[in-house]
C-alpha cells in the first residue's frame, strides 16, 4: 500500500488503505478540525521529531470495553486503601507535559512534542480532550489523557512517578466511562500492560463499525466532573 501525502485540505484516505504496519498518511497539520476528523475515522497521529506528522490506523486494534476491565488483587487493595486521590480534568497541561517528560527521562523518546502539547491542550480547552490525575500527598503522581467523541474514549498516553499511580487513574477512567455508558476505550496498539487490564485486539473493520455506532451518541463536551 502507498503512503498518502496530505494536502491543506482537511481529509484522510480510508483507514483500510493503510500499510500492514498501520501507517496511512504523512503531512497535514495538527489543527483541531483535522484531529477530530482523524479520530472520528479511527486514525491518530504518532511520530517523533524531526519526522513529519505521521497518521496511523493499525490492524488489529487494541480496545478495552469499560465493563470488561480486570483489576488485580494488589491493585484492588491500593484502591481500597485510597493511597491516591483521583481527579478528572484538573491538571491537563501537567499530565500531558509529564507524559512527555517521563518518556524522555527514560530515554524512550516521545511523540509528544511542543506542537502536540499545544494541539491537545487546545482540544482540552474546546472540551474534547480530558485528563485523569492521581495525586499523592498533594503532588501529581501519575495520570493519563485522551480524546472523547460520542461514546468512545481514545486513550493517548499515561505516566507514573509513583508505582501504580497511573493504574489507579486508568481504573478510575474505566469506571467513570462505564457510568456514562461509554462503549469503548481505544488503546490503539497492543501492550502487555493494557492486556492485563482486559484490553483485547479486534480487527480494524470491527473497530470502525463499533466506532461508527458510538459516534451516533452526542459528545460529552466540556470539563468532566466527578
Amino acid at each position: 500500500m502507498p503512503i498518502f501525502l496530505l494536502s491543506d485540505r482537511i481529509a484522510f484516505p480510508h483507514p483500510n488503505l493503510a500499510r500492514k504496519d498501520g501507517l496511512l498518511a504523512v503531512g497535514g497539520d495538527l489543527s483541531q478540525d483535522r484531529l477530530l476528523l482523524a479520530y472520528s475515522m479511527g486514525i491518530f497521529p504518532w511520530y517523533s521529531e524531526p519526522e513529519p506528522i505521521l497518521w496511523w490506523s493499525p490492524d488489529p486494534r487494541l480496545v478495552l470495553y469499560p465493563c470488561e476491565i480486570k483489576v488485580s488483587k494488589s491493585l484492588k487493595k491500593i484502591l481500597k486503601n485510597k493511597i491516591f486521590s483521583v481527579t478528572i480534568d484538573q491538571a491537563f497541561n501537567q499530565v500531558i507535559t509529564s507524559c512527555a517528560r517521563i518518556r524522555l527521562q527514560k530515554n524512550e523518546g516521545t511523540w509528544i512534542d511542543e506542537d502536540m502539547i499545544k494541539a491537545y491542550c487546545g482540544l482540552h480547552e474546546s472540551g474534547f480532550a480530558h485528563s485523569v490525575e492521581a495525586w499523592y500527598e498533594g503532588e501529581l503522581a501519575g495520570g493519563l489523557y485522551g480524546v472523547s467523541l460520542g461514546r468512545c474514549f481514545f486513550g493517548e498516553s499515561m505516566f507514573t512517578r509513583i508505582s501504580n499511580a497511573s493504574n489507579v487513574a486508568f481504573v478510575f477512567l474505566a469506571e467513570y466511562l462505564k457510568s456514562l455508558s461509554f462503549d469503548i476505550i481505544d488503546c490503539q496498539i497492543s501492550t502487555k500492560h493494557l492486556i492485563n487490564f482486559g484490553a483485547r485486539e479486534i480487527p480494524r473493520k470491527d473497530f470502525l463499525k463499533q466506532l461508527e455506532k458510538s459516534l451516533e451518541a452526542p459528545t460529552k463536551k466540556g470539563r468532566w466532573i466527578y
